[in-house]
């Protein structure tokens, strides 16, 4: 065997998992659960008895926290689901071009300007008006399974 027959890819992150297994009998509500490959928010679970084939089964309804789609599923409460890291980061927003991109200060002092407005209506025009009354903005943005969106805003002040 000669090293040409050794062919590795190389990933950016350091292979981290982007989900964990949990039981599904464990997820409750306000939890976050993988439906359908997207993340959800669990906002109902359901479990029904033992019937004749023998497994209790776990309903849940999740809103994918992205989208804001409502998606169902139905598992077995004694097999695994996979539940999705979700982070929030706040940074601090510079500016907000002119195709839609914002700006953001990371707490090591770089930009990061790869983030799109939220698509949110009431949010999107709580960003605009307050950086153009020149307030200083704090935006968290939640990111999970390597999808990233502004979520929410805080007011720290005038400039």
């Amino acid at each position: 065997m000669s090293d040409e027959d050794h062919h590795f890819e190389s990933k950016a992150d350091a292979g981290a998992s982007k989900t964990f297994p949990q039981q599904a009998g464990t997820i409750r509500k306000n939890g976050h659960i993988v439906i359908k490959s997207r993340p959800c928010k669990v906002v109902e679970v359901s479990t029904s008895k033992t019937g004749k084939h023998g497994h209790a089964k776990c309903h849940f309804v999740g809103i994918d926290i992205f989208t804001g789609k409502k998606v169902e599923d139905i598992v077995p409460s004694s097999h695994n689901c996979d539940v999705p890291h979700v982070n929030r980061t706040d940074y601090q927003l510079i500016d907000i071009s002119e195709d839609g991109f914002v700006s953001l200060l990371t707490e090591s002092g770089n930009t990061k300007d790869d983030l799109r407005l939220p698509t949110d209506e009431f949010l999107l025009t709580q960003i605009k008006t307050g950086f153009a009354e020149g307030k200083d903005l704090i935006v968290t943005v939640m990111s999970a399974m390597g999808e990233e969106q502004i979520c929410a805003l805080k007011d720290i002040g005038p400039k």
